[in-house]
């Protein structure tokens, strides 16, 4: 059994470099337990659990400033893809 901890640092490396589960490191178990851990983890909440638990730590310690820190969605940059658009090209207006 592939033991938490090189299960989570294999998931913050895919998380951090873009890459697909597959390319998940050796050193951090086969990609399959790793990526299922994730999926597992997620819907139980932990991921939630844990960075809640980590805002607490850090408000209490005065380290969050509640102006600045923040997460804004309409940041995040979609493809076209995403959108809704049609596939394949467009036929050119006469």
């Amino acid at each position: 059994m592939v033991d938490h901890r090189r299960s989570l640092n294999g998931m913050l490396w895919v998380l951090r470099a873009g890459a697909p589960w597959q390319d998940v490191p050796e050193r951090s178990g086969p990609w399959r337990t790793v990526a299922s851990r994730f999926y597992r983890w997620q819907k139980a909440g932990v991921f939630q659990r844990l960075f809640d638990a980590l805002t607490q730590q850090a408000d209490a310690a005065g380290q969050l400033d509640w102006r600045t820190h923040f997460v804004d969605s309409t940041i995040v940059l979609a493809l076209q893809h995403a959108a809704g658009a049609k596939k394949g090209r467009r036929k050119p207006e006469p």
